[in-house]
């Protein structure tokens, strides 16, 4: 910690949340992987056929006696090398907005200028970070067989080309960068609620921040809902879905409203959980570095 203490403050907030997001990545990757099942819409038509529509435990019990405990864990290579870089783009481009901005280390944000900024850095490290996200996308599905990362990189570019390897860029922006916004706002608006003397103790702050990232988790997760199903389809079938309007047509055609809230507990679950143990970590790491 004492030679991150001499790094400059974009670094440290690249290095902290990168480290903040190691340990949340890893924890509900399986979230993720049922989340994206769940939004397969090969496996829902076939399940429509026969009247049954599988839920979040049926998958989760599928994927454990198919592919055992570790196929849980599917996709958690292109998972971590995407969300841990993410994370750490992520921070650092808010830590370097809010210095733009002219506010002070423990300032802090009102609620537009915390939308404003959060959909910002997360277009940001979105826009990087794409290619990634196709890649773990198709992981996880279980209808991709690549051998390794690299192996996806390549097959993508070589079948789809660059347009392979950003398809569902909008959807995904659409998802991310409203999620971050209203995710800071109701985090910052949450924690200036709590009272300061907790915020100040080390015993109490955890809480406050790990409640506060829940409770904005939950709210900012069910107003991207829609935009993360119609991601999922792009990206896995971009033959079939190539923009989001014909994905949006094709789930209101096949399940009505409801479709675009397929997997929504588990990625409710797994973002709000996620979201909270970074944030609550990332300020835990920038008090003992000196970032705050």
């Amino acid at each position: 910690m004492d030679i991150v203490a001499n790094y400059h403050p974009v670094i440290k907030a690249f290095l902290a949340g990168s480290f903040s997001g190691t340990f949340s990545t890893i924890l509900f990757q399986p979230l993720d992987l049922v989340k994206t099942r769940l939004q397969n819409p090969g496996l829902n038509v076939a399940a429509a056929v026969n009247r049954i529509q599988p839920g979040m435990i049926t998958i989760f019990a599928n994927i454990v006696r198919q592919e055992h405990i570790i196929g849980l864990w599917r996709g958690m290579v292109p998972s971590v090398a995407r969300c841990v870089p993410g994370v750490g783009l992520y921070f650092s481009s808010l830590h370097w907005l809010k210095g733009q901005l002219g506010k002070g280390r423990n300032e802090p944000l009102g609620a537009v200028e915390a939308v404003m900024l959060g959909v910002v850095a997360r277009t940001m490290s979105g826009v990087a970070l794409i290619p990634m996200t196709v890649i773990k996308t198709r992981f996880e599905s279980g209808v991709y067989k690549y051998p390794s990362l690299t192996g996806a990189l390549t097959a993508i570019y070589k079948a789809e080309g660059l347009r392979g390897l950003s398809c569902g860029l909008g959807p995904t922006l659409a998802r991310d960068a409203p999620f971050s916004g209203l995710y800071l706002m109701f985090y910052t608006q949450a924690k200036q609620v709590a009272p300061k003397e907790w915020l100040q103790s080390p015993s109490t702050a955890s809480f406050v921040h790990f409640t506060s990232g829940l409770l904005a988790g939950v709210a900012a997760s069910l107003a991207t809902h829609p935009a993360d199903v119609l991601k999922t389809h792009m990206q896995l079938y971009p033959d079939k879905f190539p923009n989001a309007f014909s994905a949006a047509v094709y789930v209101h055609q096949t399940y009505g409203v409801r479709g675009y809230f397929k997997g929504a507990v588990p990625r409710m679950l797994r973002r709000t959980l996620m979201a909270a143990m970074a944030w609550t970590v990332f300020e835990e790491i920038t008090r003992s570095i000196g970032l705050k």
